[in-house]
């Protein structure tokens, strides 16, 4: 890599859905400005290596599941002094392709910010209420249990900001990692995700390894993503188990 890009992307791979995959891809490459994406496979096959035949596309294959956080900082040394901007980018999201050019003005004007995030849709056209504020322990259980949410409904609604206008961009507190748009050199100034979350809250701890380095996150829903996010640890009991557990080292670490 000699030619220094304006944006970085990165995707972490693992068994992903080729269509979806395929229009997260397209969706980045869309963006007319210099660019470089990174599918960073944790699957146990590289089946997926032929998304990667475009010049700029970077294929790397882990061979194991080494989880998000560490996936995504696998190309931190790559992208330190090569991008100005470094987007952390989910295999289930498409969008405009403006979206990105129209994020970076916005993120470059400020110096002390470095993480803008879109508004969220669901395919379907619903709001996905991906900015929050920083979660309660109880929060969590609400959201991973359908049940409880009918017990606690203002619970959920003061952490998706439901008392703000929504229409308007402010600083929050915790933009989920579906579409994390970085100054590449804050990125790597915070060292990426703290590795030792292997699934869920690392987007959540990255927040606040923000906050500690004295930046702001933004979001921005004068700008739209579409995201199919699966809700997995709702689903399966393996995946609610590692969301919990994720979720009492991340109180443990930030008391």
């Amino acid at each position: 890599m000699v030619n220094k890009k304006i944006i970085t992307a990165s995707i972490v791979l693992f068994n992903n859905d080729v269509n979806e995959l395929s229009k997260a891809i397209d969706s980045f490459l869309d963006t007319s400005i210099s660019k470089k994406l990174f599918l960073i496979d944790n699957s146990s096959t590289d089946r997926l290596k032929n998304k990667a035949n475009h010049p700029d596309i970077e294929y790397i294959f882990v061979g194991k599941n080494i989880g998000f956080g560490a996936g995504h900082n696998t190309v931190i040394n790559k992208i330190k002094s090569f991008s100005k901007y470094h987007l952390i980018l989910n295999p289930d999201v498409s969008f405009e392709p403006l979206v990105i050019q129209n994020l970076i003005k916005v993120i470059e004007k400020e110096e002390g910010l470095a993480m803008i995030a879109p508004k969220v849709f669901f395919p379907n056209g619903e709001h996905q209420y991906t900015c929050r504020r920083y979660p309660s322990l109880l929060e969590l259980l609400v959201r991973r249990l359908g049940v409880l949410k009918q017990l606690f409904p203002s619970l959920i609604e003061k952490g998706e900001y439901r008392d703000k206008d929504l229409t308007k961009p402010f600083y929050a507190a915790y933009l989920t990692g579906c579409f994390q748009l970085y100054k590449t050199q804050d990125f790597v100034n915070i060292k990426g995700f703290d590795e030792r979350y292997f699934l869920y809250m690392e987007d959540v701890d990255i927040c606040r390894k923000i906050d500690a380095s004295g930046k702001k996150k933004m979001y921005y829903p004068k700008e739209e993503i579409t995201h199919i996010l699966k809700r997995g640890s709702s689903k399966r009991l393996q995946l609610f188990i590692r969301h919990f557990l994720s979720s009492v080292q991340y109180f443990y670490k930030w008391r």
